[in-house]
């Protein structure tokens, strides 16, 4: 690794405008009407893994361009993703989630056509090897979150994306390539 500040490499679906403000608007409520203590995420962070491929050295192009390669070739349909409910995992960390009572069809799709062509290109998944389509808003919560329902909102998924995760004090995303799925 080159030296400086270390690097995520993930593919993501990235919200738009729109849905960014539904989901501040839900993680708000959630820091008004729980106030737990913790690190929140800030909006400009807001996703939902698909694959975390791990750390990467952003000086060397070949794991970029096999993710890109690999990305190239995924054959996926738009769907609508709901996201409806809220809740933590229990892990160390405690992440508090907003996330889906229902995967849909098509981010099933996305993710399995997405997961073959990283084999296909040797692209090693460092994350894990199921779907748990989430978008989390708080860590090092002080308390578990139990799952209870949210008003839904409603993402409209339209394309995937390439992230670049700059570790360290910026802490910072970089898009590093988007695909449009077919419509």
């Amino acid at each position: 690794m080159a030296n400086g500040p270390a690097h995520n490499l993930f593919f993501a679906l990235w919200p738009d405008a729109g849905v960014r403000d539904a989901l501040d608007a839900a993680a708000r409520k959630l820091r008004h009407d729980l106030a737990s203590r913790g690190r929140w995420i800030a909006r400009r962070r807001y996703h939902v893994t698909l694959h975390f491929l791990g750390r990467h050295d952003p000086s060397s192009d070949e794991r970029v361009a096999r993710a890109v390669a690999a990305g190239d070739r995924v054959d996926a349909r738009r769907f609508e993703l709901v996201l409806d409910r809220v809740g933590s995992f229990a892990n160390r960390s405690i992440p508090w989630w907003i996330g889906c009572t229902t995967v849909p069809d098509g981010l099933v799709a996305l993710w399995e056509s997405l997961g073959a062509r990283l084999r296909e290109q040797d692209v090693e998944i460092a994350g894990s090897d199921s779907l748990v389509a989430h978008v989390t808003v708080l860590r090092q919560a002080e308390r578990r979150l139990p799952p209870m329902p949210i008003e839904p909102i409603a993402w409209p998924v339209r394309e995937f994306v390439l992230v670049d995760s700059e570790l360290g004090g910026e802490a910072r995303y970089t898009i590093l390539r988007r695909w449009d799925l077919a419509g």
